[in-house]
């Protein structure tokens, strides 16, 4: 089983292109719990809430790893509940982290925020390219500093879609 992960700021394609890639390659699709946490509990997040949405992305993962799937596609992982906790709340739970270094990933698609406007979906709350540009350069930096493997994807949609499918051909390839 290949393990891959698309993550990175808001909007910068890690749901589409995570549809894109099962189209194109099959396998299983994690979607990000969050969206779902914040469905069903319209206000705002409270630190609180981090540790039920980090064991919601688990769970979820959990149960796509225990059907075995060719290539399992994470549209995101622990490092975003991380980081977002971080950048709301200036703290975060230490068992994420734990509890994220302890899986492994076979590769992260890292999406820069350049090149693609910002959507507003009502639950993204990032406009400025500069606060979005900030929460991708900590997530290269924490995957470096982990030694994950990661790729970047820049451009424009169409230029991010070949980039995406080029890696996991030769993710699959491995």
């Amino acid at each position: 089983m290949k393990v891959l992960v698309l993550t990175g700021p808001e909007s910068s394609g890690k749901s589409w292109l995570a549809g894109e890639l099962q189209q194109r390659f099959g396998g299983m699709l994690v979607e990000e719990y969050v969206r779902r946490f914040i469905e069903e509990n319209p206000r705002d997040t409270t630190l609180a809430d981090i540790t039920p949405i980090a064991r919601g992305q688990l769970a979820w993962e959990d149960q796509a790893r225990a059907q075995q799937p060719p290539l399992l596609i994470l549209d995101t992982h622990l490092l975003s509940n991380i980081l977002w906790s971080q950048t709301l709340f200036g703290d975060c739970p230490d068992w994420i982290e734990q509890a994220l270094l302890a899986r492994h990933y076979d590769l992260h698609l890292l999406l820069s925020p350049e090149q693609v406007e910002w959507t507003d979906d009502g639950q993204r709350c990032q406009p400025r390219l500069s606060e979005r540009q900030a929460f991708f350069e900590q997530t290269l930096a924490w995957l470096e500093g982990h030694a994950q493997p990661v790729q970047v994807l820049r451009g424009d949609w169409a230029q991010r879609r070949i980039q995406a499918l080029n890696a996991v051909t030769r993710l699959l390839e491995t």
